[in-house]
């Protein structure tokens, strides 16, 4: 049975996966293509439609969990804006060095070593701030310093009370729109990093920011792959119909939970994504099917693990407050 062209199986599995991601994206401000993308080059898809249908649903994603973090103060436009026009830029040259390769025959392998790599690099340094907390304060302090004494101007204030110099952000935006536009990814889950310990800024700003400026850098990045006909929308719109219960089940968590609390199982899932990859990449060389079917498990398994830890921990902070208000409804 098919509906709108695509299986009914899968069609159901797209949209719990997107309900997934969309909670994971709406929390963290990260979350969103860079499992998408991998999920999609596990299930069998060329690396340009696994790219380009990652940025569209992005996209949509951020949109509905942008709408919810300014509901709650959570965004700061000037920094969002300066990381937009940055990462527009990088996101053009990333693209281009993707269709280069495609051209060679290496695309699909750079992409899948790319993000084996950078996947387990950014979740070992997740996993080391969540269990040496106070010293990673410090050093993520002095490297905001650092970065914060570089006066080229113009200098711009940002919320938090710095001011940082144009320049410096601009350059920083446009390395990770590189990124963005080679993997497919949003840059969330290294923007955020940057922003908190580059610039300075508080977590829940970061992640509201984030989400900003990814809507912007996701609507670009969809429609070049989109004017080269590389997003697929069986794909996108069965994962954007889960995703819009999700990144509003998100964003309303971040007003519970301190998302520090549940940065070890964000370090795990990304472990995992990199694992996920790199299973898939030893099944097809070797045509062992079990490892095919490890990658899937993993990639699936590590969003509905960390997404249910998201919504249990609000539903804990939720019964903990009520108690209090009991007590205050008494008095």
């Amino acid at each position: 049975m098919e509906l709108f062209g695509i299986a009914a199986g899968q069609l159901g599995l797209f949209v719990s996966f997107g309900l997934l991601i969309g909670t994971l994206f709406g929390f963290f401000g990260m979350g969103g293509s860079f499992l998408v993308t991998p999920a999609l080059l596990v299930m069998g898809y060329d690396s340009t439609t696994a790219v380009g249908s990652g940025l569209a649903f992005v996209f949509g994603t951020s949109v509905i969990a942008a709408l919810r973090h300014r509901d709650h103060g959570q965004v700061d436009y000037k920094l969002g804006l300066m990381f937009i026009v940055g990462m527009t830029a990088g996101i053009e040259v990333g693209k281009g060095v993707v269709y280069y390769l495609k051209a060679l025959g290496f695309a699909d392998l750079v992409v899948s070593v790319s993000y084996i790599g950078l996947l387990a690099i950014v979740g070992l340094l997740m996993l080391r701030d969540a269990r040496t907390e106070s010293a990673d304060d410090d050093e993520g302090s002095a490297l905001a310093e650092k970065f914060q004494s570089i006066k080229i101007p113009p200098m711009i204030s940002i919320k938090g009370g710095t001011k940082v110099s144009l320049w410096v952000t601009l350059a920083m935006a446009f390395a990770i729109g590189i990124l963005s536009g080679f993997l497919g990814v949003g840059g969330g889950f290294l923007l955020m990093p940057a922003m908190m310990y580059g610039l300075g800024v508080p977590a829940a700003v970061a992640v509201g920011t984030d989400v900003f400026q990814i809507t912007a850098s996701g609507a670009f990045g969809a429609f070049t792959y989109a004017q080269s006909g590389a997003l697929d929308l069986t794909i996108v719109l069965p994962l954007l119909a889960g995703s819009a219960m999700g990144a509003r089940i998100g964003a309303g968590a971040t007003a519970l939970v301190d998302e520090d609390d549940i940065t070890e199982y964000f370090a795990a899932m990304l472990l995992a994504g990199s694992a996920a990859v790199a299973s898939r990449n030893l099944g097809n060389a070797y045509d062992m099917g079990i490892f095919n079917q490890l990658s899937q498990v993993l990639i699936f398994g590590s969003a509905l693990l960390v997404s249910a830890a998201v919504i249990w921990a609000s539903i804990q902070s939720i019964r903990e407050d009520e108690p209090a208000e009991s007590v205050h409804a008494a008095d």
